[in-house]
């Protein structure tokens, strides 16, 4: 892994999506495992979402009948025979979405929800929305507290510093995975970074490759991590991904280089769209 800088076309991406007269579709792409209970609720959510046209649920090694639920709601199912983690799910979602594209229309969006989010799923619209209108290449959702959420911060604080140090982008939720996404940015970041680490090494990697990223209020809710034995069990596996993540951008140095990230962190105001290298590109060419 290298600092190869911005894409080529840098901010200019969501430049070529304002010019497109035609909109993309929406590929919804849900990991999930052991979700029975509420797939079934978020799957027929997504069909009522703007510009969905195709709705992926990829069953990750669940035990009880989890696909069976999601199929009947409509969504296609791909199944993972053993578990492989959020990442590797994620990576099948856009495999499979990229086989469903038309060979001479548009490529999808992808839109990443997790699996519990029920009938609030309608609030990615907002999300949506800022990719469609080229506002930003990827639009990642920012939650009001969960009721029952524990924990002491310790992994989004890790999360949200690493990410500051590798690109001068502050993030209120570092860790969120609902988030839509182009399909030429996915592409440019894929191998995700496995297990629990994959939502802040896919913001580093975004950002150092010069695309936009915005974070966009949605009130989504889902079923949060509780102050018990899974509970810390759950946060001392995200903690131990993201460290791992985080730590291997850092060895390869892959990152944006300080003048930029310096310039672009002074200037970064909340909920706006980020892109480091915009503003120091419209400098030179003063």
């Amino acid at each position: 892994m290298s600092n190869s800088g911005p894409a080529t076309s840098t901010s200019r991406v969501s430049e070529s999506l304002k010019q497109q007269p035609e909109k993309h579709k929406v590929a919804v792409i849900i990991p999930a495992r052991n979700e029975a209970r509420r797939i079934s609720h978020t799957v027929r959510a997504c069909r009522a979402l703007p510009g969905v046209d195709l709705l992926i649920v990829v069953d990750d090694g669940s035990e009880d009948n989890t696909g069976d639920h999601a199929r009947q709601a409509g969504a296609v199912v791909v199944r993972h025979s053993v578990t492989r983690g959020k990442a590797s799910a994620l990576e099948t979602g856009v495999k499979v979405a990229a086989m469903r594209d038309l060979a001479k229309g548009l490529p999808r969006h992808l839109l990443f929800l997790d699996a519990d989010l029920g009938e609030s799923a309608l609030e990615a619209t907002s999300l949506i929305d800022a990719v469609q209108r080229g506002i930003c290449d990827c639009a990642i959702a920012t939650l009001p507290k969960q009721k029952g959420a524990g924990g002491h911060g310790f992994v989004v604080g890790r999360a949200r510093k690493s990410i500051r140090r590798a690109t001068g982008w502050h993030a209120n939720a570092p860790l969120s995975g609902q988030r839509c996404i182009t399909r030429k940015a996915v592409n440019d970041i894929m191998p995700f970074a496995p297990g629990w680490g994959v939502e802040v090494a896919m913001t580093i990697d975004l950002l150092v490759k010069g695309y936009t990223v915005q974070e966009i209020p949605c009130d989504f809710t889902h079923r949060a991590t509780a102050n018990d034995l899974m509970g810390y069990m759950h946060r001392a596996d995200q903690f131990k991904d993201v460290w791992k993540a985080t730590a291997l951008r850092r060895v390869h140095r892959h990152r944006i280089p300080v003048r930029e990230r310096v310039q672009a962190a002074i200037r970064q105001t909340a909920g706006s769209p980020y892109n480091a290298y915009e503003k120091f590109v419209d400098d030179e060419q003063e």
